[in-house]
């Protein structure tokens, strides 16, 4: 089986595939990766059009996701077949229920295509475990909008935790990086979103989708460990491995120095 060495970015864009004007924009507004969608954000009269923008872009092939169209809409096979030429480094897969959903796509595009499993239905979130062993799978992403649509219940933090988590746990037992969450809804509000960001990492996720570049900031914010954090990290670290011991009334021992070692690891480059 192949296993991509292929990163998860932290806050991938969206951007229209029937908007070239937005492609180099999107890419220089600060994410580390654009994903080029032919999906939800394209009318069906303008598929065509979108797929043959997302071919022609000349954008850095390993900062580029395209979201094609779910397995068994009309648009599937002909996404596939317009990238097969100049791959893209990842292909976010919509409505993923299955290994063979991912085989589709590894068939045409070959293993050097990493795919990015977005799971929006209770189908498939409940074949998780299935799906992580498909060859070609990256790293899961979490499409909280449309799976909250489709078992019918709110789209809040709270009542998609569970859900949340399973993800996490799968991506952890295969082996896998930690998964993508979903968008914020919000588009001006990016205290919602870095709350959103911040929720999502402590949850042990690995980034968090954006809709719009002003929200890409936001989410960076809430994946850094606060200045306390830091502090606290660096205190138990300078410890060293040393058995069990205490800092400001807290017992240290083994799991907390790999936390706190795991915190700085972790630390973006910009810090």
């Amino acid at each position: 089986m192949v296993r991509h060495t292929w990163p998860p970015p932290l806050a991938p864009l969206f951007v229209p595939g029937d908007r070239p004007d937005r492609f180099a924009k999107a890419m220089a507004g600060g994410t580390d990766a654009v994903i080029l969608d032919l999906e939800d954000a394209v009318a069906g009269e303008a598929k065509a059009e979108a797929r043959r923008n997302v071919a022609d872009c000349t954008l850095d092939r390993a900062a580029v996701i395209v979201r094609v169209n779910a397995v068994g809409s009309p648009w599937f096979a002909e996404d596939l077949d317009a990238l097969a030429a100049r791959p893209p480094a990842a292909v976010m897969l919509p409505k993923t229920e299955s290994a063979s959903d991912v085989a589709r796509v590894v068939e045409r595009l070959g293993t050097q295509t990493a795919v990015v499993a977005l799971v929006e239905t209770a189908r498939g979130l409940t074949r998780l475990a299935a799906l992580l062993e498909a060859e070609g799978v990256a790293c899961l992403a979490f499409g909280s909008v449309d799976f909250a649509l489709d078992i019918g219940c709110a789209d809040t933090w709270d009542v998609l935790a569970p859900a949340r988590m399973e993800l996490v746990v799968r991506s952890r037992a295969a082996g896998l990086p930690p998964p993508i969450d979903g968008v914020t809804l919000a588009l001006d509000d990016t205290e919602v979103v870095s709350r959103d960001a911040l929720r999502a990492a402590q949850a042990g996720f690995g980034g968090k989708l954006a809709i719009h570049p002003r929200q890409i900031d936001a989410i960076r914010q809430g994946f850094q460990p606060s200045p306390e954090e830091l502090e606290w990290a660096r205190k138990v670290v300078a410890l060293g491995h040393r058995g069990a011991g205490q800092i400001d009334g807290q017992m240290i021992d083994h799991p907390v120095m790999e936390r706190a070692a795991r915190i700085l690891r972790h630390l973006r480059p910009a810090d």
